[in-house]
């Protein structure tokens, strides 16, 4: 099997001395798993890097047998950030939610978009926000829809309002802009507590029911928010 497509490097790991593993998401074939031969070399390494949308040549015996990249730098995108850590993290995150909530060979259009669109939202203003709803959009892509507007009650008191789930022996907050998704200006508080919302639905909905565990690199993503 032998095949040519772009993709965004979701991980790499040493393989030997001289030659990595590396996890894609393509365009056409989804997340691929392959050996990239001289992966160490400061030649290719230096393009590597975690998020980095590639060209790459893919070829295998069989499915069935992890396949060979030749790899092409297409488009820098994450060293752009390595002086901005807050936002490496976010990538760090991101890519390896990619990673774990995708199956190898499974093609999604709507994932490979999503991840083209996720390097636009570093560039705006209010990009924490905009990240948030864009972890909401990859689970409801993925058939896990959270449905806040569905779920949210509201109480106004005077001129505060809120928003907040109830269940019989416990009352939620839901952070205000999660519902009314037109606010900007949010403070760092409502933002993590955002996060915390997100990554509650995440742990409970998709990441226990099938024995997994948070990245770490999302808890350190939010740590880097404090």
């Amino acid at each position: 099997m032998m095949w040519d497509n772009f993709g965004f490097l979701l991980s790499k790991n040493r393989y030997n001395e001289h030659s990595l593993i590396a996890e894609i998401y393509t365009k056409d074939y989804g997340k691929v798993s392959g050996i990239i031969f001289g992966g160490t070399s400061k030649k290719i390494k230096n393009y590597l890097q975690i998020g980095n949308k590639v060209h790459v040549n893919y070829n295998s015996k069989s499915q069935g047998k992890i396949g060979y990249f030749k790899v092409e730098i297409s488009k820098v995108t994450s060293p752009i950030y390595f002086d901005n850590y807050k936002k490496l993290s976010c990538i760090s995150s991101a890519m390896n939610l990619i990673k774990l909530l995708n199956a190898e060979f499974q093609k999604n259009l709507e994932i490979f978009n999503l991840i083209e669109n996720f390097f636009l939202i570093l560039e705006s203003e209010f990009w924490i926000k905009n990240y948030i709803f864009w972890e909401l959009e990859l689970f409801k892509i993925l058939g896990y829809d959270l449905k806040l507007n569905e779920l949210a009650q509201k109480r106004v008191t005077g001129d505060r309002i809120q928003y907040f789930t109830k269940s019989k022996t416990i009352e939620k907050m839901i952070p205000r802009f999660l519902v009314e998704k037109n606010q900007n200006n949010i403070d760092k508080v409502n933002l993590l507590e955002g996060l915390k919302l997100v990554g509650d639905y995440l742990d409970k909905t998709i990441l226990q029911p099938n024995n997994l565990n948070q990245p770490t690199s999302r808890i350190h993503f939010i740590n880097s928010l404090k």
